[in-house]
């Protein structure tokens, strides 16, 4: 079964990566009219530097501990000559080429819980759908609406990521009614303190709302959803961290996947931007790992917070277009 949905999930990838490719321009960018090449630039020259750029983010974003989805969509809309529509779109496909990338190992190590994974999923992937296509809406009627919301949730985010402190396992004194009925918990080897770890989750019902939320923003804002997953998982549910994160990495080959259908249906997922974010991304964090070693990650922490609010303020600023920040 699992080897199953593990091929599922990565067939559903190709065939996404097929229909990208298969529609280089799109119909959504043929009705905005907009050059990739951004005026006197030549085609190649905004998809080379977007390589560059990705590359340098997929080696903070792992050393910083949070996904590229969050870094991508606001620093790329800020800097970059691309329709907002384009980025939230490939925003979408950058989280969900890393997380079909981590999650058969996750689930391999026991790590990621499909129990705990399956009903989340469910709420968060339709919530994500009906979140995309509210922000294509508000992006029809103006596109500057969804650069200032953009901006308020990269700011919300960045004190998220600021304030919030992980519990590596949280205690659990009384399993709710729901999670015992659809079985939330299990064991996992701890490979630190050589043992078994047993664990259990409470707050069911007030966890699954927050992920109606969590579902509505990532589909809107094409941001992933890690950011917010493991801290309702961890700090809400009662999961153990190890837990959360590697079930929030498997949780986005499911969201991000539902979201994404939207967008591509719309042209908003074209190579010129997708291939050069994801293998930028993808070889980043490559290298990210190997650095991770000898690397201080508080202080990249640190650095990552201080771009993440300039990046949501200067979406902001566009949006109401004041130009205070250029």
């Amino acid at each position: 079964m699992l080897n199953n949905f593990i091929n599922y999930t990565n067939r559903l990838f190709i065939i996404a990566t097929i229909l990208i490719l298969s529609n280089p321009v799109g119909a959504f960018a043929a009705e905005q009219g907009v050059m990739i090449g951004g005026g006197d630039k030549p085609w190649w020259f905004w998809p080379l530097v977007l390589f560059f750029f990705c590359f340098v983010l997929g080696i903070l974003a792992v050393m910083a501990g949070v996904g590229g989805g969050v870094l991508y969509v606001p620093l790329v809309s800020g800097f970059f000559p691309f329709h907002i529509d384009f980025v939230r779109g490939v925003g979408l496909m950058v989280a969900l080429a890393g997380a079909l990338a981590a999650g058969p190992g996750l689930l391999r190590r026991n790590l990621a819980n499909l129990r705990l994974a399956l009903p989340v999923a469910l709420i968060a992937s339709t919530f994500s759908i009906i979140g995309a296509m509210l922000g294509l809406y508000l992006s029809a009627l103006n596109p500057d609406i969804i650069q200032v919301c953009l901006g308020a949730t990269i700011v919300a985010i960045t004190a998220l990521i600021a304030f919030s402190k992980n519990s590596e396992k949280p205690i659990v004194t009384n399993q709710d009614a729901i999670s015992m009925a659809l079985g939330l918990g299990g064991v996992y080897w701890d490979e630190g303190n050589r043992e078994n770890v047993e664990w259990t989750t409470h707050r069911t019902i007030l966890s699954m709302f927050m992920f109606v939320l969590i579902g509505l923003v990532a589909g809107m804002f094409g941001l992933g959803a890690g950011w917010a997953n493991v801290p309702v998982l961890n700090l809400m549910m009662g999961a153990p961290l190890k837990v959360s994160v590697a079930t929030s990495k498997f949780l986005l080959s499911i969201t991000d996947t539902s979201a994404a259908w939207i967008y591509m249906n719309r042209g908003c997922v074209i190579p010129l931007i997708g291939v050069p974010s994801i293998v930028g991304l993808m070889l980043g964090s490559l290298l990210g790992v190997k650095l991770l070693a000898i690397a201080k990650p508080k202080m990249i922490r640190y650095f990552v917070i201080v771009v993440l609010l300039f990046a949501g303020l200067k979406a902001m600023d566009k949006g109401l277009g004041l130009g205070i920040l250029g």
